[in-house]
């Protein structure tokens, strides 16, 4: 019998809202579906999950070697937690793009990156060409890995009876690579995968002084700032902020873009979000392409304006 098992994404000691997509994707392939949560003192993350819609059982792997989130630790785990499943799905996150290859390459299997909808259990959508275009592929094996876009799902319900939870032996894995730390970068706004409004910042603000402008206007909307690669390589904006092909994937409810022109690897980091807001004083833009709403202006007319009417 075909089952599904979840591999759930995990920030700093927190569930990802990206697993609670994961879990909706997985209950889509028509088969009962667990979940394994790795890391140290998971029990908490353990207990959310078990009170998910639709999942069947969590497993735990809880050791001090998978604190770190490191693929080298991570992988064995996965690879051992994969057993008799039929599909193992994860988050297409920077981490999941670390660990899903090598757990499948090791079981040599196939890996179906990306996927942004759930056809049957062999067959998905994923999109090609930085998000131009969306190839409907079909995969005839029993068993395959599966990495989803969270912006593509709804999140999974809580608050539902608990499922049982089953811990995993786990053994360290021998390493050549050692862990020395995280540089983490510290915001008081909203997380720009997981935020409802993102304000983005393009080329055009011309200087660090002038990215402030989208900063004002993001703390007005509550929102998170995100910028351009252009942006982001001239040194306007930190690394984290980058929404594109490249960077982050986001799909708010409103996505602001000023000064941002459109460029087709930025597009497709926030094509799908709800609503689309440009700001550009050139009116044949590629961003007026994909907005729901426009206005041919200067930005540092029109946004110091938006910041004070709100």
């Amino acid at each position: 019998m075909s089952s599904t098992l979840v591999i759930a994404e995990q920030q700093q000691g927190q569930l990802s809202p990206a697993t609670f997509s994961a879990i909706t994707a997985a209950r889509q392939l028509g088969a009962p579906v667990s979940v394994v949560v790795l890391g140290h003192n998971v029990s908490a993350m353990a207990a959310q999950l078990a009170h998910s819609q639709g999942v069947a059982r969590v497993w735990v792997a809880d050791h001090a070697c998978l604190a770190e989130g490191l693929a080298e630790q991570w992988a064995p785990v996965i690879v051992k937690a994969a057993g008799d499943f039929s599909h193992i799905v994860g988050v297409a996150s920077s981490h999941g793009h670390n660990v899903l290859p090598r757990a499948a390459a090791v079981l040599d299997i196939p890996l179906i990156s990306d996927v942004v909808a759930v056809h049957d259990a062999q067959t998905f959508t994923r999109p090609i060409y930085a998000g131009n275009a969306l190839a409907r592929v079909r995969v005839n094996e029993s068993k395959i890995f599966i990495s989803i876009r969270a912006t593509a799902f709804a999140k999974a319900a809580t608050g539902h009876e608990a499922a049982e939870i089953v811990s995993i032996d786990v053994q360290p894995a021998n390493m050549r690579a050692t862990f020395v730390g995280n540089q983490l970068a510290k915001s008081d706004r909203p997380e720009l995968t997981s935020a409802r409004v993102v304000v983005s910042g393009g080329r055009a603000l011309g200087s660090v002084e002038n990215f402030k402008l989208i900063e004002q206007l993001a703390d007005k909307l509550g929102a998170a700032v995100g910028a351009t690669r252009a942006a982001v390589d001239a040194g306007y904006a930190p690394n984290d902020y980058q929404v594109g092909q490249t960077g982050k994937i986001v799909a708010p409810e409103l996505y602001v873009a000023v000064g941002v022109s459109g460029a087709v690897q930025h597009l497709a980091g926030m094509r799908n979000s709800k609503v689309i807001v440009a700001i550009n004083k050139d009116a044949e833009a590629p961003i007026f392409k994909v907005a729901d709403y426009g206005l041919v202006a200067d930005l540092f007319q029109a946004v110091p304006e938006m910041v004070q009417k709100l």
